[in-house]
C-alpha cells in the first residue's frame, strides 16, 4: 500500500536519525574514542561531576517509552567510555510536548544542570531552548529540523542540508554536471527540494529542472512520464529525488524507469536512505541508485555494543545520545574554560561519535562525515568512504 511521504519525511524531521562508535575533541582534527579531550563548562572541572539534562518523550503516545530508554541507555554508554570525566545525568520527561519541554527544561536549570541534551521533536526543542536562552544555558537537540537552530539551540540530527551537499559534492566530481530535482508537493520535501537546490547552486553544477508530483500512487505515476520527459530534453546526468522509499520513491523510479529514464541513463539520487527497510535494496528500479549513510562499520560496531550491553537493537537515533555525551566529555577533558559554552561547542575540529566525525556551527545547524552509497546487486556497496577529518575528501 502507498503511504503517503508527508508521513514518512514528516516522521524524519521529528527524529532524526544516525548511530555509531567512538568519542572526542582534538585540537586538530578528531581523536578516536581513548583520548577524550576537552574542556570544563561555566565551572565544569575535568575531575568534577558535571550535572547534564536529558529530556525525553517517555510519555508520549507514540513509542515514547522505547525511544526514551533507547536514548538514556545510549547516553550511559557513552559515559562509560569517558575517560576522567563523571558526568552527572539527569533524565526529565517531556511528553513530546512543547510545553511540558520547556517547563522540565527549566526546572533542570534551576537544579543545576549545565547543559541540555534533548528533546526529540521540533517544537519541544525550540521551546525549551526558549526557556533557558536568558540563562546562557545551551540545547542539544536531537531534531534535524534547522528551522529551530540558531541562539541557543543546536540540532544534532543529520540534516538535508548536509546530505544533499554530500551528495551533490560526490556527484559534480564523478562528472555529473547537470541534475534534475524531483519532489513530492509537502512541506517536508519541499524542503528537501530547496536544500538540493542550495547545495547544486554551491557546486559548480547546473540546475538542470525541477519537477514535483502529488503525494498518492495515482499522483506520481500520471506525473512519471511527464517528468522523464523533462529531464530527458534537458540532457540530465542527474536525478535527485526527495521521497523515501517507504513513500513515493518506489512508484517513482518504477514510472521514469518505464517512460525511458532508467538510473543507467541519468544517475539516481535519493536524499534519503535508500536501504531502508532493507528489502528496497531489491528494487530493481534502485539498482545504481546513490545513497549517503554514516559509515556502515562504525554503525555496526555501534549496534553490537548496543546489543551486548541492553539485549536489543537500539533506536535509530539512539546514536544521538551517545554523540551528545561524547561532546560533553571531549570538552570537559580538555579543560579549555568556559567550555559547554556556544564557542567551545562550535569549534572546528568537532568531535567524534558513534556516526563518525560531527560539529556544530554557530547558526546552530551542524555538518556529519558520511559515506556514499550505491544500490548494486541488491546490495548496499560504499563507493566513497565517510570522511575522517574535517577538510578532506568529503567536504
Amino acid at each position: 500500500m502507498f503511504v503517503p511521504l508527508s508521513t514518512t519525511v514528516r516522521s524524519i524531521s521529528r527524529f532524526a536519525a544516525l548511530a555509531l562508535t567512538s568519542v572526542v575533541l582534538a585540537a586538530c582534527e578528531p581523536v578516536a574514542l581513548g583520548g577524550v579531550g576537552g574542556g570544563p563548562s561555566g565551572g565544569a572541572d575535568a575531575g568534577a561531576l558535571v550535572p547534564v539534562a536529558l529530556l525525553v518523550p517517555a510519555s508520549s503516545a507514540d513509542g515514547g517509552a522505547v525511544l526514551a530508554r533507547s536514548l538514556e541507555n545510549a547516553a550511559r554508554l557513552a559515559m562509560a567510555d569517558l575517560s576522567g570525566v563523571k558526568i552527572d545525568l539527569r533524565v526529565y520527561d517531556t511528553g513530546g510536548q512543547a510545553g511540558l519541554a520547556a517547563q522540565v527544561a527549566a526546572r533542570a536549570v534551576d537544579e543545576g544542570a549545565r547543559i541540555i541534551i534533548g528533546p526529540v521533536f521540533a517544537q519541544a526543542a525550540n521551546a525549551a531552548g526558549l526557556a533557558v536562552a536568558p540563562r546562557g544555558v545551551s540545547v542539544l537537540s536531537f531534531s534535524n529540523n534547522t528551522s529551530i537552530a540558531g541562539g541557543n539551540v543546536f540540532v544534532l540530527g543529520n540534516t538535508f542540508e548536509n546530505t544533499a551537499q554530500r551528495l551533490v559534492g560526490y556527484a559534480r566530481g564523478k562528472g555529473k554536471t547537470n541534475i534534475f530535482v524531483v519532489h513530492g508537493r509537502d512541506t517536508a520535501e519541499e524542503a528537501g527540494r530547496d536544500a538540493i537546490l542550495g547545495a547544486i547552486q554551491g557546486s559548480g553544477a547546473r540546475i538542470a529542472g525541477v519537477a514535483s508530483f502529488n503525494l498518492s500512487q495515482e499522483g506520481v505515476t500520471q506525473a512519471a512520464p511527464s517528468i522523464a520527459a523533462q529531464a530527458l530534453a534537458a540532457q540530465a546526468d542527474a536525478v535527485f529525488m526527495t521521497s523515501g522509499t517507504s513513500g513515493a520513491l518506489s512508484f517513482l523510479v518504477d514510472g521514469l524507469s518505464a517512460a525511458g529514464l532508467p538510473s543507467s541513463a541519468a544517475q539516481y539520487v535519493g536524499l534519503q536512505r535508500l536501504d531502508i527497510p532493507i528489502s528496497a535494496v531489491s528494487l530493481p528500479s534502485l539498482q545504481g541508485g546513490w545513497f549517503a549513510l554514516p559509515d556502515p562499520n562504525l554503525t555496526a560496531r555501534f549496534n553490537a555494543r548496543y546489543q551486548s550491553a541492553y539485549g536489543s537493537q537500539p533506536h535509530p537515533i539512539a546514536g544521538l545520545a551517545y554523540d551528545g555525551i561524547a561532546a560533553i566529555g571531549a570538552l570537559v577533558a580538555g579543560g579549555k574554560g568556559s567550555t559547554l559554552s556556544a564557542a567551545a561547542l562550535t569549534q572546528g575540529s568537532g568531535f567524534i561519535g558513534v556516526n563518525g566525525i560531527f560539529r556544530l556551527r554557530g547558526d546552530g545547524t551542524n555538518q556529519r562525515g558520511m559515506a556514499v552509497a550505491q544500490i548494486q546487486n541488491n546490495q548496499v556497496v560504499v563507493i566513497d568512504p565517510a570522511p575522517k577529518s574535517f577538510g578532506g575528501a568529503g567536504f
